[in-house]
């Protein structure tokens, strides 16, 4: 396995509740908070990585297929399930677009296909039989 494969996140408790700093050596410190004081609680941010990761597979297609992109949100939401270890059972992902032109629909569709289906690494680290839907909007 080489170097560049790896990744690393280091994470110290503050000494207060349940609230730690971290990130990556090289990287931008975070706070993660179960109690969402100093940060987002852990599950928060790995629905925040989901949508980070497909938004950027998503830009990159498209900006690649040379479709005009003004602006790009999501907003991703996890249904959890009600016993341990309380996994997602389902998350929904909406994508809003704004710049992109009527005849782009296919490209975007593609995007948005290639990312699930293909590029996403979060996602595809995710249990398999998690019920994952994805919407987008334009406008």
């Amino acid at each position: 396995m080489s170097a560049s494969n790896l990744r690393q996140f280091r994470l110290r408790w503050t000494g207060e509740g349940l609230a730690f700093r971290g990130g990556p050596d090289d990287g931008v410190e975070i706070g993660i908070d179960s109690d969402g004081v100093i940060g987002p609680k852990p599950m928060e941010i790995l629905l925040g990585s989901v949508a980070g990761c497909m938004a950027i597979d998503i830009l990159m297609i498209l900006e690649k297929s040379r479709v005009s992109v003004d602006s790009l949100e999501f907003n991703a939401v996890g249904t959890r399930a009600e016993t341990a270890p309380k996994r997602y059972e389902r998350i929904e992902l909406e994508c809003h677009l704004v710049g992109p032109s009527e005849e782009d629909e296919a490209k975007i569709q593609r995007a948005v296909d290639l990312s699930r289906d293909k590029y996403c690494s979060v996602l595809h680290t995710l249990d398999p039989e998690l019920d994952f839907v994805t919407t987008v909007r334009r406008g």
